[in-house]
């Protein structure tokens, strides 16, 4: 048997075909140098955009430390009582000392620091110390302005004939003593003599508009006052 070798035939191959070549790269161009002004510009740009952007945070930064510790003199808003109908002088505390001392600081009074004496007066004689302070308000806003700086007064009260006085009115020596002095005037001659026991009946005699005094002004700031005090607010 022949046993003869037959060799498997193969596809001849593909003829040689070289790659094509890359596209070629353009030539190198050097960066052109930024001129001043254009340098100058970008940086005030930039300036402007960070300024902003500290503004925006301060703001921001300065309302949460406002909301968070606000001055404590600012009342939060409150229910506001009814009107007095009758504004009398005479009767019980409507304020206690802690609070009259409270009007005095936020004034910066001289006589911060008085309240227990003027609320102790004020029951002594039975005068209600709110009246008390609203002329003191209205007299010399709390002994800061006027003769009252000198004379420790309440009610810029005229001197009689021999009495201590300055430029025409009574002077003491503490401020214990010129609310000690303002209770009895009212207590004993305006309430006790004279039957006059509400702010209409006795600003007229004891600030008349002869004396250079607005009757009706005067009027108005110590009911003012009375009220933002019942409602608790230490200004007026």
């Amino acid at each position: 048997m022949s046993n003869a070798y037959h060799p498997q035939q193969y596809a001849p191959p593909a003829p040689y075909r070289p790659l094509p070549a890359p596209h070629p790269l353009p030539p190198y161009q050097p960066l052109g140098k930024r001129s001043p002004a254009k340098i100058m510009l970008t940086f005030l740009v930039i300036s402007l955009l960070a300024l902003c952007t500290l503004a925006t945070l301060s703001g921001s930064l300065f309302l949460v430390f406002f909301l968070h510790n606000g001055p404590a003199s600012i009342a939060p808003p409150r229910p506001t009582l009814p009107p007095l109908t009758v504004y009398s002088v005479v009767g019980q505390p409507t304020i206690d000392a802690q609070f009259i001392n409270s009007v005095l600081n936020y004034y910066h009074s001289p006589a911060s620091g008085k309240g227990q004496t003027l609320y102790d007066d004020g029951v002594q004689y039975n005068i209600n110390p709110a009246y008390a302070l609203a002329f003191f308000l209205e007299e010399s806003t709390f002994g800061t302005k006027g003769v009252a700086t000198v004379t420790h007064a309440l009610g810029n009260i005229r001197a009689d004939a021999g009495e201590p006085q300055y430029n025409g009115y009574r002077l003491y020596d503490t401020w214990e003593e010129g609310f000690a002095d303002w209770y009895q005037l009212i207590a004993n001659k305006y309430v006790g003599e004279w039957q006059l026991s509400t702010v209409d009946q006795i600003v007229p005699v004891y600030a008349p508009s002869g004396d250079n005094n607005d009757e009706a002004q005067y009027i108005h700031t110590i009911k003012l006052a009375i009220e933002r005090w019942r409602n608790g607010y230490a200004d007026v």
